[in-house]
């Protein structure tokens, strides 16, 4: 890219600033929802957002997705999360059920290529 013309360190900066700047809003947020703020408490957050990217299309291995899929995959999410606290099913077993939905999409997403 550098050939045509495109500050490739800028864009590189600028890709690492707006990280940055979103993991900060994040981390308030979540600190303003929880009361507290520790580094512990987001632990096993990456958990959901790698099922909500699967389950909204995006492939594991990498170029597909779109930003609309994973929408729709943290909209599915948040509802599964919000009937099993519904029901009163414990944390545990919540993980477990996010990780079967992982892996039954990936395996579901392989039959169809």
């Amino acid at each position: 890219m550098r050939l045509a013309g495109i500050s490739v360190s800028r864009h590189i900066l600028l890709a690492y600033v707006i990280s940055g700047f979103f993991a900060a809003l994040a981390g308030v947020i979540l600190a303003s929802r929880v009361g507290i703020a520790q580094p512990s408490v987001g632990v096993a957050f990456e958990l959901d957002a790698i099922a909500a990217c699967v389950i909204g299309g995006a492939s594991l291995a990498g170029g597909r997705g779109s930003v609309v899929g994973t929408l729709f995959g943290v909209v599915v999410l948040a509802l599964i999360d919000n009937l099993l606290n519904f029901y009163g099913v414990q944390s545990f077993w919540q993980q477990v059920l996010k990780g079967l939905i992982i892996v039954g999409v990936v395996l579901v997403r392989r039959r169809e290529q």
